[in-house]
C-alpha cells in the first residue's frame, strides 16, 4: 500500500524535490532538512566509518623528517626519536644497553611506580611502541636524589627494540 504524499516545500531542497511516491520516499528526501525530525530517535545512527582505512601496521601517530636520522620500532618501524634527540649511550636496561633520550614519539607510557635501579631509587613509567604495544624502556618521572634529577621527564629505550632508520650511511 502507498500513501502519496505532496512535493517536499522546505526551503532547503533546492532545486524542490518531485512530489515523493509514498510516505517512506519522503521522509527519507526531507529527512536532513526538517526541524520537526530533530527529536526523532532516528538521528541516533552510528559514525560514518572513515573515507580511509586505517590499518594496524605502518600506521603511526608520528613521522620523523626522513632528512634526519633517526630510531625505530625494531618489530614494526614505528619511528620512535630523532637521533638530535639522544642524550646518552651510556645506559643500562633490564635487556642490555639502552640509550637516554629527551623525547620520543609514537610511544605510550603506563602507570609510574617506585623501582631500585642502577644509580638509585626512581619513580618511572613503562613506555611501549603505541603501533605493536611492545614494551621499549620507560620514563622517569621522579628521581630522588638530587644527582639523579637531569632524567625527570626523559626516556630510555632499549637498543633491543630499536634500529636505526635514515641517514646512517
Amino acid at each position: 500500500m502507498s500513501c502519496v504524499v505532496d512535493a517536499c516545500t522546505c526551503t532547503m531542497c533546492s532545486p524542490p524535490n518531485p512530489p515523493p511516491t509514498t510516505a517512506l520516499t519522503c521522509v527519507l528526501r526531507c529527512f536532513p532538512c526538517e526541524p520537526t525530525w530533530a527529536g526523532s530517535p532516528f538521528l541516533h545512527r552510528p559514525p560514518t566509518p572513515p573515507m580511509v582505512r586505517m590499518t594496524r601496521s605502518k600506521t603511526f601517530q608520528a613521522y620523523l623528517p626522513s632528512c634526519h636520522r633517526t630510531y625505530s620500532c625494531i618489530h614494526c618501524r614505528a619511528h620512535l626519536a630523532n637521533h638530535d634527540e639522544l642524550i646518552s649511550k651510556s645506559f643500562q636496561g633490564s635487556q642490555g644497553r639502552a640509550y637516554l633520550f629527551n623525547s620520543v614519539v609514537n610511544v605510550g607510557c603506563g602507570p609510574a611506580e617506585e623501582r631500585v635501579l642502577l644509580t638509585g631509587l626512581h619513580a618511572v613509567a613503562d613506555i611501549y611502541c603505541e603501533n605493536c604495544k611492545t614494551t621499549l624502556g620507560w620514563k622517569y618521572e621522579h628521581a630522588f636524589e638530587s644527582s639523579q634529577k637531569y632524567k625527570e621527564g626523559k626516556f630510555i629505550i632499549e637498543l633491543a627494540h630499536m634500529i636505526k632508520d635514515n641517514g646512517w650511511d
